[in-house]
């Protein structure tokens, strides 16, 4: 091969990593457009970008087998793809207290129908009125908040046949004496307890969310919710969860959520065969289940925004040995 031939691959090859290199630049650029994204250094920035490029990769590898039907589910280029799953993972720490198997005082257990209930092949309670938009936690590890309050709103919808979105800071500020610490976690029915003890939540109009722990401002005149207590379902019993959603309306739940593949989830039926059952770090609002081309799923509200997910939703795997532990520790409140 003669030297004017070995020049012009090298320039075309210099060329195409030029080209490489500019078109993840104009990405990168457009990612922090859209997010709001900016870094206090150059050496941050420059930090920032090389996780963004290892997630992207993974994204791209990871939707390359979805093309080819080997994942059930896509990830996508979020507000999470500056963080690598260690630092994505300490922020989540906080968000739920220990889970304690023993059932609090003042709890009811959930009753099965004998024999089994009948019960629809999908269920989806946005479409009935139940579930309000989807909200944004923020940097506040208030996720226990925000599903007490989601699954709070669906019950007094059943009984007024009105939505009413409720205050999630409230249940921040107001509820240390049950035991959660605001936005450094919580659990929902120690909320519902709270709401019960308190008298009513108000409504999030009147008292709106900060995501950041202040001093209780609780207004008796703008209650929007009431509560006379809260059921629990047994511990990862799937079936009970499911017959509990049927019937009842959505349900607080709460599950592991530490791998890159939930972090960076976009779309799909999620399937993670590392999951835990018992290492519960997030608390999110089961509204719903179904199955998609034979694969089961529950439909599952989340609190991170719309840029998460499917428009802050996910599809979470069924019947699977209780993945991710979504029937750990699942409970709803009586209104």
């Amino acid at each position: 091969m003669n030297m004017r031939v070995l020049l012009a691959i090298a320039a075309l090859v210099a060329v195409a990593r030029t080209a490489s290199i500019s078109q993840e630049d104009l990405e990168f650029h457009g990612w922090k457009m859209k997010f709001g994204k900016s870094y206090d250094s150059e050496e941050e920035e420059s930090q920032r970008k090389m996780t963004w490029l290892t997630n992207r990769k993974l994204v791209l590898e990871h939707n390359m087998l979805a093309d080819q039907g080997l994942k059930s589910y896509r990830l996508d280029m979020n507000h999470f793809a500056d963080m690598d799953n260690q630092e994505y993972r300490q922020m989540l720490q906080g968000c739920l207290g220990s889970f304690n198997e023993t059932k609090a005082p003042g709890a009811s257990s959930f009753l099965r129908q004998a024999g089994g209930a009948t019960l629809p092949n999908t269920v989806d309670w946005r479409t009935q009125g139940y579930v309000t938009e989807v909200k944004n936690q923020e940097m506040c590890g208030s996720c226990w908040a925000f599903s007490a309050t989601g699954a709070l709103e669906g019950q007094m919808f059943r009984k007024l046949g009105y939505l009413l979105p409720l205050s999630e800071q409230q249940l921040v500020d107001c509820s240390r004496e049950y035991g959660n610490m605001g936005c450094s976690g919580g659990w929902m029915n120690q909320a519902f307890q709270y709401v019960k003890d308190n008298g009513g939540l108000d409504t999030e109009d009147s008292y709106p969310y900060e995501a950041m722990e202040g001093y209780c401002r609780y207004y008796p005149d703008a209650v929007g919710a009431t509560c006379s207590g809260y059921v629990d379902i047994s511990i990862g019993d799937e079936q009970a969860l499911q017959e509990a959603v049927a019937t009842v309306g959505p349900v607080s739940v709460a599950i592991d959520v530490g791998h890159y593949s939930f972090q960076l989830y976009q779309s799909g039926v999620y399937d993670e065969p590392d999951c835990s059952t018992s290492a519960l770090g997030h608390a999110v609002l089961a509204v719903g289940y179904g199955s998609d081309y034979g694969q089961d799923y529950w439909l599952v509200k989340n609190s991170w925004g719309t840029y998460w997910g499917d428009q802050g939703y996910i599809k979470m795997s069924r019947n699977k040995n209780n993945q991710c532990g979504i029937a750990t520790a699942a409970s709803y409140p009586l209104v």
